[in-house]
């Protein structure tokens, strides 16, 4: 299978790759560098140093002829987005509507879209499941949500088949501390260097996290499904950063207390996704438990920063 990965140097994008290319497709990355790092590419993977938006993309398109493009390319931080919903909506709106035109030009048989639960069902007191309409609070989520109208246009417009996934917080190995919603790579990098951890409101704020394997494993099952469909994926599991501080204090043996501050603007409460879906249409669920997960994240991060190099 020829497939491109758009996003394919940052964090979960390069897993994704690693996996695709364990399996024997050929692979061509398109990532412009503003957040991922040329560590994560695989080098048998092809790598454009381009912006999605860019029309210089069909030449890929040309010269692979993909039969499958993971969309995982994204400006993904709320406060970037607040501060400059122009560059927000270039990236996540033109430059998806960039790619589903190329996609019908050069019959691309799929496109699988990664995309973000928390930041469009916003607070929830049961998980959410994919019926709740999305109601986002952050030109991030705004043009996330955008990118999915415009995939189910195509779809219906020129019957281009597609998959929209929508991902709890995801975490794991490669994940930058310096990104958004990145607590726990934030909280491994600290306590390997033996530096105080900050705790927004009050450390009860609760988030469903799932680990980076399983949100592959979903992307390559979405390839088979033959419906157009959106689906959740996460653990169905609220886990408040409190708790989460607490285990992770434990697998590294660090004793430094936390710093606690009022809850940030626009933050949620609580988030949490439903992904009964998921497991009904692909056979997927989540099979890393979070202990699993954060001792395999924090191993990872202490591999590098014992290393003497960047997390």
């Amino acid at each position: 299978m020829n497939c491109i990965v758009t996003g394919g140097a940052g964090f979960i994008g390069s897993h994704l790759v690693d996996k695709l290319i364990q399996q024997g497709n050929k692979v061509a990355i398109i990532d412009d560098l503003s957040t991922g790092k040329v560590k994560n590419i695989n080098k048998s993977a092809e790598f454009y140093k381009l912006k999605i938006e860019s029309n210089k993309i069909e030449n890929i398109f040309r010269k692979l002829s993909p039969e499958v493009i993971f969309h995982l390319a994204a400006q993904a931080s709320v406060v970037n987005s607040t501060n400059n919903p122009d560059l927000d909506a270039k990236a996540n709106i033109i430059g998806t509507i960039n790619l589903l035109k190329l996609c019908v030009k050069h019959k691309v048989k799929k496109i699988i879209f990664s995309t973000t639960g928390g930041a469009l069902y916003g607070n929830t007191d049961v998980a959410a499941t994919e019926e709740v309409y999305p109601s986002p609070a952050s030109p991030y989520g705004i043009s996330k949500f955008t990118g999915e109208q415009y995939m189910k246009f195509f779809g219906n417009e020129f019957d281009l088949k597609y998959c929209i996934l929508r991902y709890a917080n995801v975490y794991g190995p490669r994940q930058d501390p310096k990104g958004e919603a990145g607590v726990v790579a934030i909280f491994a990098q600290n306590m390997i260097k033996n530096k105080a951890c900050t705790l927004y409101g009050s450390g009860n704020l609760k988030r469903d996290y799932v680990y980076v394997k399983d949100v592959i494993d979903a992307n390559i099952l979405a390839v088979k499904l033959k419906a157009n469909e959106i689906l959740n994926i996460g653990t169905g599991i609220p886990t408040s950063v409190n708790e989460l501080f607490e285990l992770m204090r434990k697998f590294s043996n660090y004793s430094i207390s936390p710093i606690y501050r009022p809850k940030r603007t626009g933050e949620l409460e609580i988030s949490f996704l439903n992904y009964a879906k998921a497991k009904g249409l692909l056979g997927w669920e989540p099979k890393t438990k979070l202990t699993d997960g954060l001792q395999e994240t924090i191993k990872s991060f202490n591999e590098k920063i014992r290393g003497g190099k960047d997390a």
